[in-house]
C-alpha cells in the first residue's frame, strides 16, 4: 500500500510539475544565467530584445517627471520588450549622481532605483552601465581631473585605465552600486532579479594604446572586483566591437580610427560573461552610400555572431544599434531595413541555438521628451513602421522561446514518466513476492 501510495504522489507531483514548468518558461523572475553560448532563465533559453533608455535615472529624480518612466515602460512591455539598458553614472557637473569621489546625491540614486522598481513592475530587466568612455555625463576625464586635483601625476583622459587613485575610484563607485539599497523596492541592487547584467563601461576606448592590453589589464582587473562582490550577476565590458591584433584579418572590417581594444581577447576574460557589439554605419561611415552601409552592416553583424559562436563560445548582444533620422536623404525606408538586418541576423541565429541572443536599439523616448531627441530616438506610442518591425522580432523570438520550453518540457516530462514506470515496476514485483 505504501509503494501504491508513493506512486499516486509521484503521479501528482509530475503533472503539477509540468504546469509549473509551462508557467516558468515564460517567467521574467530569477536570475538570468548563461549556458553555452545562450542565455538561460529559469532553466529556459532567455532573448533580449529591448532598448537603450540611458535617460531613466536623470529623468526618475524629478518625482513630478516619473510618469514619464511608468509610460515608457508600459509601452515597451506591450510591444514586447524584456532588456533595458541604461546609465548607473553621472559624474561631477550638472545634477550628478556622483558630485566628487564616494559622494553622492540621493535624490539620483531614488531616480534609479525608482526606474528599477518600474521595470520590474512590468516584467522588463536591465544592464546598468558603471561609467561612460566619453564626456557627456562626466566620463573618463572627471575620474581624472579628480585625480588630478589630489595631486596625481595624470595628464590623459586614458590615464584612467592606469591610475591607481583613478582605479581606487572607479571601484569605490561599483561598490556603492552594487550595495545600493532599492528605497523602493527594498532590495539591494547585487541581490534584484530585475537587474540582468553589469557593464563595466559604456564604449571604453584607449587609443594611446592601440595594442588593446590597456584595456584587457583594466578589463581584467574590474571583472575580477565585480565578481568579488557580486557574482549573482552577468558582466559584460560595454565593447563596440573593433577588432584588434589577435585577429589582423578581422582587424580590416572595423571602421577607421584607432580604438585601443580588442573584441577577441578582451571578452576572452573569465569574468566577462557575455559579447557586446554596437554598430553605426551612419556614423562611422559618412560620406559612404546607403549601400555601402548596410554592406558593412551585414559583414560586421555576420563576423561578430561567428565569433561569439565558434571562437569566445558566449552569447552575444548587438547592444547598440539605430538610424538617425537626421541625416541628409533620410527615409523611414532606409530606418525600416537597417532594423529588419540586424532582426533578422539574430533571429536566425537565435532559432538554431546560436550565439545572437538579442538586440537593444538607441534609443527609445516616451511623449514630451524633444529634448532627449537624438535622431535615434523611437516613440512606441506613435505607431511607425519601425514600431512594427520591433514588434514582429518581439513575437518572432517569443515564439522560439516558447517552442525551446516546450522541448525541454517533454524530455522533463519523459524523464519523469520513465521514473514512474520504475516505481511501478516496484510495485509489480512487490506483490508478487507477497503473494508467493
Amino acid at each position: 500500500m505504501k509503494l501504491v501510495g508513493l506512486i499516486t504522489f509521484l503521479a501528482i507531483v509530475i503533472q503539477q510539475c509540468y504546469w509549473e514548468l509551462r508557467v516558468e518558461a515564460l517567467s521574467s523572475d530569477g536570475f538570468v544565467r548563461t549556458k553555452g553560448v545562450q542565455f538561460s532563465l529559469n532553466g529556459y533559453p532567455y532573448y533580449a530584445n529591448g532598448f537603450n533608455a540611458y535617460w531613466l535615472m536623470y529623468v526618475a529624480s524629478d518625482p513630478s517627471q516619473r510618469p514619464k518612466i511608468s509610460a515608457a515602460f508600459q509601452e515597451a512591455s506591450r510591444h514586447g520588450l524584456t532588456v533595458a539598458r541604461t546609465w548607473a553614472f553621472s559624474d561631477g557637473g550638472y545634477r550628478p549622481l556622483q558630485s566628487s569621489p564616494g559622494s553622492y546625491n540621493e535624490d539620483m540614486f531614488q531616480g534609479l532605483d525608482f526606474a528599477i522598481a518600474e521595470a520590474r513592475k512590468h516584467g522588463i530587466k536591465i544592464i546598468l552601465s558603471f561609467a561612460n568612455n566619453y564626456e557627456s555625463f562626466g566620463g573618463k576625464k572627471a575620474y581624472v581631473d579628480w585625480a588630478r586635483s589630489r595631486g596625481r601625476p595624470v595628464s590623459s583622459e586614458d590615464d584612467f585605465f592606469t591610475d591607481s587613485l583613478v582605479r581606487d575610484f572607479y571601484k569605490n563607485h561599483i561598490k556603492a552600486v552594487l550595495n545600493r539599497f532599492n528605497t523602493f523596492t527594498k532590495v539591494h541592487y547585487k541581490d534584484d532579479t530585475t537587474i540582468m547584467a553589469w557593464e563595466l563601461m559604456n564604449e571604453p576606448r584607449c587609443p594611446s594604446d592601440p595594442s588593446g592590453r590597456t584595456i584587457q589589464g583594466w578589463i581584467s582587473e574590474m571583472a575580477a572586483h565585480v565578481k568579488s562582490i557580486d557574482r549573482n550577476h552577468l558582466l559584460e565590458a560595454g565593447l563596440e566591437g573593433f577588432y584588434g591584433q589577435s585577429s589582423p584579418q578581422s582587424n580590416t572590417l572595423n571602421p577607421p580610427g584607432q580604438f585601443g581594444t580588442d573584441f577577441i581577447v578582451n571578452n576572452q576574460i573569465p569574468g566577462i560573461d557575455f559579447v557586446t557589439v554596437h554598430s553605426y554605419p551612419d556614423e562611422w561611415f559618412l560620406d559612404s552610400s546607403e549601400q555601402s552601409q548596410m554592406e558593412f552592416l551585414n559583414k560586421w553583424l555576420d563576423a561578430h555572431i561567428e565569433d561569439a559562436q565558434n571562437v569566445l563560445h558566449k552569447p552575444i548582444i548587438l547592444a547598440e544599434f539605430g538610424k538617425s533620422t537626421k541625416k541628409a536623404g533620410y527615409s523611414p525606408a532606409q530606418r525600416d531595413m537597417v532594423f529588419n538586418t540586424v532582426y533578422t541576423k539574430i533571429y536566425g541565429s537565435a532559432k538554431r541555438g546560436g550565439a545572437a541572443a538579442g538586440g537593444l536599439f538607441w534609443q527609445l523616448l516616451g511623449n514630451g521628451m524633444d529634448n532627449f531627441q537624438d535622431g535615434y530616438g523611437i516613440i512606441l506610442s506613435q505607431s511607425s513602421s519601425t514600431v512594427n518591425v520591433i514588434a514582429q522580432q518581439s513575437r518572432k523570438l517569443t515564439l522560439i522561446r516558447k517552442i525551446f520550453a516546450r522541448m525541454i518540457n517533454v524530455e522533463r516530462w519523459k524523464r519523469a514518466r520513465a521514473t514512474r514506470a520504475r516505481a511501478q515496476g516496484s510495485v509489480r514485483r512487490g506483490g508478487h513476492k507477497i503473494q508467493n
